[in-house]
């Protein structure tokens, strides 16, 4: 195979709230943190083993705006994306790496109240997207009468 690929899909909670940073011509950056979760059990003490690994987000633009709206800390979300490793020099002058997940797509996974959220995702990379409005709808959804169905949302 001569090609590579860079694809990284995760499904977690957020850790804390989306932090935004806007920039001189409009465009912005929002980051946050999501936890995934693994757990097992230990074959030789019996003993049930949760890790959490923590990852960093990032979004841009609109996808950034819509998730500062929309998540809120422990909200669960899936991301698609691509991992990037940023250098940069910290106060004390040494050199400091931060690897980070560059969204390309998510959904949002924790419904919301008077809100349809189990439905397309919005791209990260188009601020003007066919899916955006659904992933994060202007208006408030109107309220449906409760139905017993078999859908899983």
């Amino acid at each position: 195979m001569s090609g590579t690929l860079n694809k990284v899909m995760l499904i977690g909670h957020l850790g804390d709230e989306v932090k935004m940073h806007y920039f001189e011509g409009g465009n912005c950056v929002g980051r946050f943190p999501i936890a995934t979760n693994e757990t097992y059990t230990n074959r030789q003490t019996g003993e049930k083993v949760n890790n959490t690994e923590w990852h960093n987000i990032v979004v841009r633009n609109k996808a950034a705006e819509i998730c500062e709206k929309y998540l809120k800390k422990g909200d669960k979300i899936y991301v698609e994306g691509r991992i990037k490793t940023r250098q940069w020099q910290g106060e004390d002058g040494q050199t400091r790496y931060s690897t980070e997940i560059q969204v390309t797509d998510f959904t949002f996974l924790t419904p919301k109240e008077g809100q349809f959220n189990a439905g397309p995702s919005a791209p990260a990379a188009q601020a003007q997207s066919s899916s955006a409005p659904a992933a994060a709808p202007s208006n408030p959804a109107p309220q449906l009468p409760a139905e017993d169905d078999d859908l899983p949302f």
